[in-house]
């Protein structure tokens, strides 16, 4: 509660009178990039391999352009840098560039081949928090369709690299068949929209400067905040939800006073950036499937299902909406499908809450918008892009350390938004279109269930700007992040119990 409200409500009667407040809308166009296909058209076939030709067939262009730029009139020892085509083509001894897709070849990865090779009764080991072996065994390599390419140098021990991201490489094969790294490029950020453009429907002129001509833009009101909230954590216990209270109460304006009031009212919307429910029960052993088999019941069975976490986040979300509109996404413990593209969870999974979806057949967004994580979409004419946390935390895996942000901005900058899936990370297996690349660059770029609230901007080769924001768990730490949008600024909120011992 604010500082200046505190007495708020520990005052006699008034006989003033309040004035009533309105909350601030917001203009709201969500897009619909990471939806998959319905039905029969949904299938699972294909093979995973080709998302990474894909992604680097897509990617390749724009790291080459970087790299023929950066590269073409370097001399070393009078000998100058030559492009090669494919990895196979890098020759011992000749100074040469080439990109192609790196590949983490690390010990303590999950191999799904060395788990089919060995006995299937033999219980899975706990899951590992990190990748990086301590004895130095990594090696990091470089493929494309034609072979791969073990990579070694200085530049790789001071950047960041996870399987799956696209580079280009200058350098020369030693004796031994490694590739010696002497500099290293990446796509870097793609081009960002102006602010309305598709609200507006304008069509943006780009020169090599990096500067755009546009149509006028129509005169809007001032924009108000966002407020983005992950990792709520709802079991369903007495007494679980007494933090999760205080901030539907702040969010309404119950729980504040009159400036604080005012200030909530510039609340134009709640994202609620996955992880909503907490973790599910563990799976049943083989025995104790085989038991309840034996004693099949009519209905759900309450030793194995739990409805009390989903009723209370559909009591939760029914409470605002009539005030605040909702953009819900799906985390690794909520009641989606677990491989990315996670899609959005169904409306019958709230009775209370889905009068407020948008009717069968129906354009455009209900109030409450329940959609997919990775999202992306414009909210007042900014650019927004976030997930639920899953591609940064299996990033963290494979690198040493625990820079949230930094891993945040190299996303970004390899213009992919999940770059180990599909190797760590499950998910779709596309075979048009690797989904995950980034094809325009946001202005504001969020992820959940982060271990502590940070925030950042970073800027791009020709003018972009991107704010970064990791988004702590609220379960653990209270905190709520708002979003002023209209300077990108970030501050947060946070809700505490006090408990006496």
């Amino acid at each position: 509660m604010a500082e200046d409200d505190e007495n708020a409500l520990l005052q006699p009667p008034s006989e003033e009178e309040y004035p009533t407040i309105e909350r601030q809308l917001s203009s709201y166009n969500p897009l619909q990039t990471f939806h998959l296909a319905k039905g029969d058209q949904k299938h699972y076939q294909q093979q995973y391999g080709d998302m990474y030709f894909l992604r680097l067939a897509e990617l390749k262009p724009a790291v080459e352009e970087i790299a023929a730029e950066a590269w073409s009139d370097i001399v070393i020892a009078g000998e100058s840098v030559r492009r090669v085509d494919r990895v196979l083509d890098v020759r011992q001894g000749e100074l040469c560039w080439v990109a192609g897709t790196v590949y983490m070849d690390m010990p303590l990865k999950p191999n799904i081949l060395d788990d089919i090779s060995k006995d299937h009764w033999i219980s899975a080991p706990p899951p590992r928090e990190k990748y990086v072996s301590p004895t130095g065994q990594d090696q990091t390599m470089l493929e494309d369709e034609s072979g791969r390419l073990r990579l070694i140098g200085t530049p790789l021990q001071i950047s960041m690299l996870v399987t799956g991201c696209i580079i280009a490489v200058m350098g020369t094969e030693n004796a031994n068949g490694d590739f010696e790294v002497m500099d290293m490029k990446v796509p870097d950020l793609p081009r960002q929209p102006q602010r309305w453009e598709r609200d507006d429907g304008s069509a943006i002129l780009a020169n090599g400067g990096g500067k755009s001509e546009r149509k006028e833009q129509k005169e809007r009101k001032a924009g108000g905040k966002v407020a983005i909230v992950s990792g709520l954590g709802i079991n369903g216990e007495e007494g679980d939800t007494l933090t999760l209270d205080l901030l539907m109460e702040y969010l309404l304006g119950e729980a504040c006073g009159q400036s604080t009031q005012h200030e909530v009212g510039k609340i134009s919307r709640l994202i609620i950036a996955g992880n909503s429910i907490s973790e599910g029960m563990p799976l049943d052993s083989r025995d104790e499937l085989t038991d309840k088999k034996s004693s099949k019941k009519y209905g759900y069975d309450s030793s194995a299902y739990n409805p009390a976490p989903t009723v209370r986040l559909d009591e939760f979300l029914a409470s605002l909406l009539p005030s605040i509109p909702i953009t819900l996404l799906p985390g690794g413990s909520d009641p989606a499908n677990i491989s990315l593209p996670q899609q959005p969870i169904h409306p019958a999974m709230f009775p209370h809450s889905r009068a407020y979806t948008p009717m069968p057949g129906s354009q455009g967004p209900g109030w409450f918008d329940s959609v997919t994580n990775p999202w992306e979409g414009d909210v007042d004419g900014w650019r927004l892009m976030g997930n639920g946390g899953q591609p940064i935390d299996d990033v963290f895996k494979y690198v040493e350390g625990d820079e949230r942000l930094e891993m945040m901005e190299n996303l970004l900058r390899w213009r992919c938004g999940a770059p180990t899936a599909p190797d760590t990370l499950w998910c779709y297996p596309f075979q048009d279109k690797d989904q995950f690349v980034i094809g325009e660059c946001p202005h504001v770029y969020f992820v959940g269930s982060q271990p502590a609230f940070e925030t950042a901007i970073i800027d791009g080769p020709v003018g972009q700007s991107v704010r970064l924001i990791a988004v702590p768990k609220f379960k653990e730490t209270g905190e709520v992040v708002l979003l002023d949008m209209d300077t990108l600024e970030v501050e947060t909120v946070k809700f505490e119990v006090f408990n006496e011992t």
